[in-house]
Order: structure tokens, then sequence, then C-alpha cells
């Protein structure tokens, strides 16, 4: 009899681009089974000097280090999101260590939004946003609601839609954390 690895589910992100300005929010709930381990985590973070958005969603240790490798490609390349990615796609999908890690990487510029996942490939959703992890699909569909039916800013879709996939969604709680490019962080319910 194998024994079960204790499924730990966790997150929302979800990363908007209007006018410009790009937002990036993320949950702070840590789950494992029926037990919520952490309720401030930090998921979301600026790269690059603060010129990428990059969030994640799966487990914590692997995606902190797909975060180190992502960001030693655009060090490498010079802050390019796209040949960054492409790189740590690459990487991904050779690198016996890499190919074990279990997360997904949201990572955004002024320019553009890109999802890295398991499989080493490069998803570049056909609007201005994208939501991934556990109450993704609620944030989502709230996102494209608001973009489609409001004009408000990047930022405030995030914290709308976020607020949303909370109500919703048992592995996402409203302890956000926001991003913005160009601007600061800002924390939500602490």
């Amino acid at each position: 009899m194998t024994k079960r690895r204790a499924m730990l589910r966790a997150t929302t992100i979800l990363v908007v681009r209007r006018d410009g300005r790009v937002a990036m929010g993320g949950d702070g709930q840590v789950t494992m089974g029926d037990v919520v381990m952490k309720h401030t985590a930090h998921k979301v973070r600026t790269l690059h000097h603060g010129s990428v958005l990059a969030g994640f969603a799966g487990a914590v240790a692997d995606a902190l280090t797909l975060f180190e490798r992502f960001e030693a490609q655009l060090d490498k390349h010079h802050g390019q999101l796209r040949r960054a990615a492409v790189e740590l796609a690459k990487d991904w999908r050779t690198d016996r260590f890499l190919r074990r890690l279990e997360a997904q990487l949201c990572v955004a510029d002024t320019s553009g939004i890109l999802v890295v996942n398991g499989d080493g490939e490069i998803i570049e959703p056909d609007g201005d946003f994208v939501a991934v992890g556990s109450g993704g699909p609620f944030a989502q569909s709230a996102a494209k609601a608001l973009l489609d039916n409001t004009d408000l800013p990047a930022v405030e879709i995030v914290r709308k839609s976020m607020g949303i996939a909370a109500s919703l969604c048992i592995y996402t709680n409203d302890q956000l954390t926001i991003l913005e490019l160009p601007g600061a962080p800002t924390t939500e319910g602490e």
C-alpha cells in the first residue's frame, strides 16, 4: 500500500492589463487537506527591478524554485518577458529535477501576460486577463465581466474579482496581495 501525500490546495492568482497598467493579485490561503495552514501567504511579487509581476499556484517550494529560475532568465535576457519564459519552459521540459515541480507561474509586464505551466508550456491568453489556481475560474469570470462592462482600472478589477473568488472558492481567502505596474504593493485585510 502506498502512502498518499497530503494534497496541498491553495491559491488564486489573477492578472489584468488595462490602459497600459497591469495588476496582479493573489490570495493568502494555504490549505493542506481540510485544514487551513496559513492565511497570509504572499504568492505574487515583482521581479527584474520592479518591471515584471509574477505569481504562482501550486507547491510553494516548487514555485520558489521556478521564481529563481525565471528571474535568472529575466536577468540573462535583459528583462524580455517572452524570451525568459521560453527559456524557462525549455529548462522545465528538459531538466529532470524541474520536470517534477508542481506549479504554474503567471508572469506579466506592461506589454503582455503569460502562463508557464508544469508541462513546460507557455500560454498567452487571448484577452488582457488570466487566472490560475483553485479559484481561477471564478476570478477570471468576474474579471471578464468587469472588463467588458465597466471602466474600472486594472487594480480595482483585480481587487473585486479576487473578492468574488474568495466568496465562492473554499481554497481562496480575502487576505489579498495586489501588485501593480507601475506602482506599489497593497495588502488587503491585514
